[in-house]
């Protein structure tokens, strides 16, 4: 939430040029503590629905400690589900109709699994654009995660993601390269993300469309840019929202296609996210995984139990201030009649009209 500036302090000042949130007497008063709608257009798959809720539900509940947040999960038709995803679909989701009856203060686009080496190609391509060309014109701030930073740089810049030569995966560190921008005044300058991706987009591309980066890996390339006038929308390529333990399911889980015959290699660990002790532990189990298939008995499970105790986050408190940032200027800037469009009047240069 913002400082209020009640005299004429200059410190006021000095912290509003850093980038800090600092608003006039004047506007605190006619201010009052309300809600906030936000949507999760949630486009993961049925294994990962339910995972995907709860990481986005715990950084959105922790960021702000007054506002009150509801938050309205949807989906795309056309994305492939089994019966238990499609009956949790239908229990607890909103339809985009009803979204956008009702309207939002922000909204939040997940990645998704995709099977077509074009974005275009996928069944979601154009449902997905319609979502996020709506929000353009109803959402005062849009976050896109991972595959949706993609597919925006795409379909409204131009700009094709990029096919790495091997999946980027692990824990990097990162670096504020541009401190004076609100969504990361006060965070750690040096701070660790994961990634979980095959293809990325570049800083030069983002810089060609005209976008402000503001974090960045010299290992893992941009995490954290956003729009021309700097709210509008948000993009991430790292997965901040990430559990502590969701890098080790989905090496589990290739694990498991290995073990099933679904990929040749045994799947390499994660970078920078296993300690040494852990490594020895998972080679262990490697060893006794390939003696049990080559002798054709019951396969070892792997020993998640003495893993998940040494695994350590180093990234879920400068995830959890960035959205605290990003929902305190939502806070601010949105009209009450969250109706209403996007409010273009406001100073691209000085979106939260800062002093």
């Amino acid at each position: 939430m913002p400082l209020i500036a009640n005299t004429k302090l200059p410190a006021f000042e000095r912290l509003s040029q850093e980038g800090g949130t600092v608003i006039s007497t004047e506007d605190a008063i006619h201010q009052d503590i309300r809600e906030l709608h936000i949507g999760l257009l949630n486009m993961m798959p049925d294994a990962a629905l339910s995972a995907t809720e709860r990481q986005f539900f715990r950084l959105i509940g922790e960021s702000n400690q007054i506002a009150q947040f509801y938050v309205h999960p949807f989906t795309l038709d056309e994305l492939e589900r089994g019966k238990e995803g499609k009956a949790h679909v239908k229990e607890f989701y909103e339809s985009f109709d009803q979204i956008k009856a009702d309207g939002l203060d922000a909204l939040i686009i997940t990645g998704a699994n995709v099977t077509q080496p074009d974005l275009a190609e996928e069944p979601f391509w154009q449902p997905l654009i319609e979502v996020i060309d709506w929000a353009w014109d109803n959402v005062t701030s849009t976050l896109c995660s991972c595959l949706a930073t993609h597919a925006v740089m795409q379909f409204r810049y131009g700009q094709k993601r990029q096919r790495l030569p091997e999946k980027r995966w692990g824990v990097y560190s990162h670096r504020v390269v541009d401190q004076s921008h609100p969504l990361v005044n006060g965070v750690n300058t040096r701070f660790d993300v994961p990634h979980s991706r095959f293809n990325e987009i570049s800083r030069a591309q983002f810089e060609a469309a005209g976008l402000r980066v503001l974090v960045e890996s010299d290992e893992a390339n941009v995490h954290l840019a956003v729009s021309e006038d700097g709210f509008r929308q948000v993009f991430f390529q790292g997965h901040p929202e990430y559990d502590t333990i969701s890098l080790l399911k989905e090496y589990k889980r290739e694990v498991k296609r290995y073990a099933n015959g679904e990929r040749e290699d045994y799947p390499p660990f994660p970078e920078n996210y296993f300690p040494l002790q852990i490594r020895a532990i998972l080679d262990e189990h490697q060893l006794a995984l390939n003696k049990a298939l080559t002798s054709k008995k019951k396969l070892p499970e792997l020993p998640e139990d003495l893993l998940i105790p040494q695994l350590d986050n180093t990234w879920h408190d400068t995830a959890e201030a960035v959205i605290n940032h990003w929902m305190g200027y939502v806070y601010q800037i949105t009209d009450l009649d969250r109706k209403q469009p996007f409010k273009q009047d406001i100073d691209k240069n000085n979106p939260l009209g800062l002093l």
